[in-house]
């Protein structure tokens, strides 16, 4: 595989000018990662974005909320934007658009019927109104000097599509999230046909989705876990509670189809499913059997055996339902004989929130059925045998691996090699290099600044990875104040050092063998220095006690000393 993909010092060059008739393609997200997925496409000066998702923070991100991909390449030139092409309604792929439309609202977003209803959703609560053009499978819109041909392409959300971009300079197949279920509920299956069509016009670039390419042979249909569900709610005698992802719209109508089938009412759990799948029945994706809802406030007015709870909260989020009745803090109280089934793929970075959520409702007495112990859940993503398919079909000149870590960029690119595509023109990249596409070749010419942007509470992009480094380290190590006042012109300390820990140790006599050595530090640094500095005096008091409490305890507090001069 091509050498573009390392981190050599090449790589982190400014990319040159870009010339007349050349496209550039600059991902700005999810290479390398599960989520936070974007790319951004530039040729005659003009800008098409390709999705704007979220990255949901791992536990040594205390505080962050979501991550964002990093707006700084394209922030002074949103006026050049001619479209934000949404692939499908994943929040790894849509959950950062208001932040983006907070820079300018107007920026047109095009995609399918679901995909701009769940949108248009999410930009009520943060109360914009976008502009947005409504596609299907089929159609073909010019979008400034971009052709898009949108694909239909089969995956855990209906109304999924592909992009087929023709540009000047060649062309780009995208295909967003994907897999190749021949049997899905639905009945839209991924346009093999199209593939094809588009593979004889030439495809110069494929951006393919990565996720499962380090899985062999073919991912399991749909269909196979409709029966499951419905054996297992045949066998539990009291309540039966459902997390799944809040748009997997196919896994809710299978769980609303098994509780018709066993005459069970049905109550949709967490703000974000509630909203989700009224979209979606409104629309017509998702068919709920009449009288089968519920309202959440009237759950406990039902015989346990006649209900089943639809929640959030299936990677372990704090703050979603799940989560919240393993800790005994929901409405819903989880107790001895009822069942959770988890119906969803363990994220990367999640494994501890899950586990954690897991064994709270086992303490509680529930019994959990997951993916590790039952088929209750498929994966959304084409595995290695699928994309071997794909490759075959298409027989692109240029490929670069997306959405996914390492391991599955790098799988994806060996699956390309063994269907011939030469390794020099398999581009293993990271989030913000910029690759260059002009007669038929595709070549890494340098990468742009991209970092993590974090949203904590209110704030966007405030919190760095200094910031999180000083929590994991209040978190794990704890702190320790010293506030010593000393005389300005004697250099005699006059009070303290005083003192005070926090999350280090619960009896601050363990300070009284370091006392002394402070202050002769100080009286030392005083006396020596004529033209010392507060911050000086409070660098000697730090130097000191880090020190002491290293050697002494094999700890590395936060120390924070206050020299104060009287």
């Amino acid at each position: 595989m091509s050498e573009h993909g390392g981190t050599g010092p090449a790589l982190r060059e400014l990319p040159p000018a870009l010339e007349p008739g050349t496209l550039r393609v600059v991902p700005l997200g999810g290479l390398g990662e599960i989520g936070r997925n974007m790319a951004v496409f530039e040729i005659h000066g003009k800008l098409l974005i390709v999705d704007c998702g979220v990255l949901f923070p791992e536990e040594n991100q205390p505080g962050v909320d979501l991550i964002l991909p990093d707006f700084s390449y394209i922030e002074d030139r949103l006026d050049d934007v001619v479209g934000l092409v949404l692939t499908h309604g994943h929040e790894d792929h849509i959950g950062a658009v208001p932040y983006l439309l907070r820079l300018k609202a107007d920026i047109p977003i095009i995609g399918s019927q679901l995909t701009l209803a769940l949108i248009e959703a999410k930009l009520q609560e943060h109360r914009i109104r976008p502009y947005t053009l409504t596609v299907s499978e089929g159609q073909i819109e010019q979008l400034g000097p971009f052709e898009c041909e949108f694909v239909a392409v089969n995956h855990s959300i209906p109304d999924a599509l592909a992009v087929f971009l023709r540009t000047e300079a060649g062309t780009v197949l995208h295909t967003g999230d994907f897999k190749m279920d021949q049997l899905p509920l639905d009945g839209r299956i991924t346009d093999l046909r199209a593939f094809a069509r588009l593979g004889e016009e030439g495809v110069d670039l494929f951006m393919v989705d990565s996720t499962n390419a380090d899985v062999p042979g073919f991912t399991t249909a749909e269909r196979e876990i409709g029966p499951v569900l419905e054996n297992l709610f045949g066998q539990v005698r009291k309540r039966i509670i459902v997390a799944s992802f809040s748009s997997h719209v196919h896994r809710v109508q299978q769980v609303l189809d098994a509780a018709h089938a066993h005459g069970r009412f049905v109550c949709f759990a967490g703000r974000s499913m509630v909203r989700n799948m009224a979209i979606a029945e409104k629309l017509g994706y998702l068919k709920v059997p009449a009288g089968i809802l519920v309202d959440i406030k009237n759950v406990d007015d039902l015989p346990d055996d006649r209900v089943v709870l639809m929640s959030t909260g299936s990677q372990g989020e704090p703050m979603a339902a799940l989560s919240r009745m393993a800790n005994g803090d929901h409405r819903i109280t989880v107790g001895r004989g009822d069942t959770v089934i988890l119906a969803s793929s363990l994220i990367p970075g999640n494994e501890n929130a899950v586990y954690r959520v897991i064994n709270g409702l086992l303490k509680l007495g529930a019994d959990v059925i997951h993916k590790g112990n039952a088929k209750v859940h498929v994966s959304g993503h084409a595995a290695a045998g699928e994309l071997l398919y794909c490759y075959n079909i298409l027989r692109p000149r240029n490929v670069m691996p997306v959405h996914g870590e390492t391991r599955h960029l790098i799988a994806n690119g060996r699956l390309a090699e063994q269907t011939g595509v030469p390794a020099s023109n398999v581009l293993l990249t990271e989030d913000g290099s910029v690759i260059d596409l002009v007669d038929g070749t595709a070549r890494v010419v340098g990468a742009v600044e991209c970092g993590y942007v974090y949203v904590d509470g209110s704030s966007v992009g405030e919190i760095t990875d200094a910031d999180l480094k000083d929590r994991r380290i209040l978190g794990e190590e704890g702190f320790i104040s010293i506030i010593t006042v000393v005389n300005r012109t004697t250099g005699k300390i006059v009070s303290g050092p005083d003192i005070h820990a926090r999350g280090f140790a619960e009896d601050d006599s363990v300070f009284d063998e370091i006392t002394p050595k402070i202050s002769a530090a100080l009286e030392d640094a005083v006396t020596n220095t004529t033209d010392h500095t507060t911050y000086q005096l409070q660098q000697v008091v730090r130097r000191t006690v880090g020190t002491w409490v290293n050697r002494r305890y094999r700890r590395r507090p936060m120390i924070i000393p206050v020299v104060l001069e009287a």
